[in-house]
């Protein structure tokens, strides 16, 4: 009887342990992946950026010569100076008509869920479409300016040096708005109704209700919106590329331009390789920084108890 009774609780504890289960092996083909197609060829990158290669011979080694110049070079630390520019002014513009929209859209009204429709058509264009379209719609010479006749369009928004700029932030605002707008209005839905109904009778407007409940509640979804508005802002390059070519001079040419220019035009594979080093290293802090210091990973569920 002794025996009899002393087995069960061996065997629970073996069960115990099989149903946990090694997590290590249940993430290992997306690790193998991760390395396979992120770790093997960003070392790769390194490796060339210490090399001088134009894409065709054998790479030669010349040690720190590459981040020398790319450290160096007007245009380069001028690329990084408009990727930076381009990544505040695009957070600045995107983020307030984001949250407006995104909570305007969470309604349960009939014309809010047909205008999301509509509004969110940009997200399934092409981003080399996107530019096409406002190449030709911002054209001098056959655009809505000089078609209409309108004096206010009738400019060169993407030859002028004083405009190209503002208006690829324009573009790119135009055509990621809908995602995080879609962010937004999800994070709003996910608010209990009880806490505006408790707020109403309590006699707070609407205004005061987006400051002190939707707002709030919204923190979470504005850091990880910004994380990734922040971070994208260094990957972008088709847009500008159709748009502008990183012209008029170097008005538009932001870090991955030049990136892509001095590696495919100039021939200088471990320079723009370097180049691509910095990038990788700046999104990096970026994305570092911002959960750092925003409390991101101490973050829990804002519902709990409720």
């Amino acid at each position: 009887m002794t025996n009899a009774t002393k087995a069960p609780p061996r065997r629970r504890a073996r069960a115990s342990r099989a149903g946990d289960g090694p997590p290590f092996l249940m993430a290992l083909p997306a690790l193998l992946l991760f390395a396979l197609f992120a770790l093997v060829p960003m070392a790769i990158v390194v490796y060339l950026s210490f090399t001088q290669w134009d894409g065709l011979g054998a790479p030669s080694w010349t040690g720190f010569d590459n981040w020398h110049t790319a450290l160096t070079s007007e245009v380069t630390r001028h690329a990084l100076w408009l990727t930076f520019k381009m990544m505040v002014i695009s957070w600045v513009v995107q983020t307030p008509l984001a949250l407006l929209l995104g909570v305007f859209v969470a309604g349960k009204q009939r014309y809010r869920a047909l205008l999301a429709v509509f509004y969110f058509v940009p997200l399934l264009i092409s981003t080399a479409a996107i530019a096409i379209i406002f190449k030709n719609l911002l054209d001098p010479n056959f655009g809505l300016g000089a078609t209409l006749h309108l004096p206010l369009l009738d400019k060169d928004w993407l030859g002028d040096p004083q405009l190209a700029f503002y208006t690829v932030v324009f573009v790119i605002s135009w055509q990621f708005l809908p995602f995080h707008t879609l962010l937004y209005q999800a994070g709003a839905r996910q608010i209990p109704a009880s806490l505006y109904e408790a707020a109403s009778i309590d006699g707070a407007g609407r205004i005061k209700q987006f400051w002190h409940i939707t707002l709030p509640q919204l923190r979470y979804t504005i850091v990880t919106s910004s994380t990734l508005m922040t971070v994208g802002s260094l990957t972008y390059f088709d847009l500008v590329f159709v748009l502008t070519g990183g012209g008029p001079g170097y008005a538009t040419r932001i870090l991955p331009l030049d990136m892509y220019i001095t590696g495919f035009q100039s021939n200088e594979m471990g320079l723009a390789s370097a180049i691509s080093v910095v990038l990788v290293v700046a999104g990096l802090i970026l994305s570092l920084a911002l959960v750092r210091f925003s409390g991101f990973s101490r973050m829990n569920s804002q519902q709990a108890g409720m």
